[in-house]
């Protein structure tokens, strides 16, 4: 997070390389041949086209950002390659009798229980206007064209409801520790954790862990995958302020909230909406959030390892700067409620594919920005890209069997439909879409 908000900026000029920061926090990425042989595999090929769209492009795939306080300045996970994704033993193969993916609504709430209605409210200062939040739907047709080749299903929305719980009364029972929540799908019931917050966010929380567990017991049999999307905020442990999802990628099942990706909550969580994805490159805000200036010896290795991607918009053109153009052509992003429900809409969508990607086998990407990067807060998770990197998508045009046009063709659509165009997260998706379409269409 920068130490002195920015705000006003003109995004003039894109960072393709690592920030500042990087150096100081010792993050080396891997090297160009280390990032090309993570893309190969033994006895997998892909189609000619699928290979085009597989190679490696600094316009439209940059190194990770990697400021202040990101997941991978801290410890960052071991780089997982194709082959090491093709050989993981843990990996659930997409078959002909399990490939849907299931989406589930937020669970509806019995009258008894009806104090959680507020628990999906923010308590916010201030006027704000009303923000549409993301419709279930909507997540499921972008999930349809994310993981394109397999179907994505609506569960009833009766399908989970909460109720009161009722423990057993003992004489010398004290009413001390988590409160209880009856979680009911078909004629079961399960205890649910919840935790009231009379200073929190929200007025309550439920328990991230027992919703998983619920997940894997509601798991279709024809299902690849399952993910809950909630409306409500979520805890995991008791220390934990609050968490946005999370998978069991093992057991083929996520749970998402929607709750603190509300705009509503930028100034509180300290979000820098101004420059969320694509104008999270902009070459002043990462000079700004580096918080230490490396030293030359430091700052010349970060350099040569970025093999000199650091370019500005008048110097290199491709997908990204193409995106951060249609970016600064947009009216500021609270200037109308649509253009905010639109951005709530856009983080929902990129953190229930990221989730979904652990339920198909996809570790953490660290090979660059990509939408597979794990986040270490709600600040990290603006600034990610929706894009799949060419090693992360080799994993799953393999594991769906489709192609790489058809996938990003989907996405245009979904991108162009219902005004999304004009919106700061789908505009810039768009954009970034068709410029990586046309430098494919140029190298054939």
């Amino acid at each position: 997070m920068p130490r002195r908000p920015i705000s006003k900026c003109d995004h003039k000029f894109v960072c393709l390389s690592s920030s500042p920061h990087a150096a100081v926090a010792g993050f080396r990425r891997q090297s160009q041949r280390q990032r090309l042989a993570a893309i190969k595999a033994d006895n997998r090929s892909f189609p000619r086209e699928d290979k085009l769209f597989l190679e490696e492009d600094d316009s439209a795939f940059p190194a990770p950002l990697l400021l202040p306080g990101d997941d991978l300045a801290g410890d960052p996970e071991d780089p997982q390659s194709f082959q090491k994704w093709l050989d993981g033993e843990h990996r659930n193969l997409v078959t002909e009798k399990q490939k849907t993916v299931y989406l589930v609504p937020s669970p509806q709430t019995d009258a008894d229980v009806d104090f959680m209605r507020s628990w999906t409210t923010p308590k916010c200062p201030g006027n704000e206007p009303s923000i549409e939040p993301p419709s279930t739907k909507d997540v499921q047709d972008y999930l349809t064209a994310f993981y394109h080749g397999l179907p994505v299903k609506m569960m009833p929305p009766s399908t989970l409801r909460f109720i009161p719980w009722e423990e057993p009364k003992r004489r010398s029972q004290k009413k001390i520790g988590p409160q209880y929540l009856g979680l009911k799908f078909g004629n079961e019931c399960v205890r649910i954790r919840s935790r009231t917050l009379s200073n929190g966010v929200y007025g309550g929380q439920v328990n991230l862990d027992d919703l998983l567990d619920t997940a894997i017991s509601i798991l279709p049999k024809d299902a690849y995958a399952l993910l809950i999307l909630v409306d409500f905020d979520l805890y995991e442990d008791e220390d934990d302020e609050f968490v946005c999802g999370r998978a069991y990628g093992g057991s083929r099942v996520a749970v998402v909230s929607s709750a603190r990706y509300n705009p509503r909550l930028d100034i509180p969580q300290g979000v820098e909406r101004l420059h969320a994805w694509p104008a999270s490159h902009c070459e002043k805000y990462l000079s700004a959030c580096s918080s230490t200036e490396p030293s030359a010896k430091r700052r010349k290795g970060s350099q040569a390892n970025s093999r000199g991607s650091q370019n500005s918009t008048s110097e290199l053109n491709g997908p990204v700067k193409d995106a951060v153009s249609v970016y600064r052509s947009l009216p500021e992003v609270d200037s109308s409620p649509s253009l905010l429900s639109a951005l709530w809409l856009g983080r929902v969508c990129r953190t229930a594919s990221h989730e979904l990607g652990h339920c198909f086998g996809i570790a953490h990407c660290v090979y660059y920005a990509c939408s597979m990067q794990g986040t270490a807060s709600i600040c990290e998770d603006a600034r990610q890209p929706p894009y799949l990197c060419p090693v992360d998508l080799a994993k799953l045009l393999c594991a769906t069997s489709t192609s790489a046009s058809q996938r990003y063709q989907a996405l245009l659509e979904f991108c162009e439909r219902l005004g999304n165009i004009d919106t700061h997260f789908f505009g810039p998706f768009a954009t970034w879409i068709r410029s990586r379409l046309g430098q494919i269409k140029d190298s054939i």
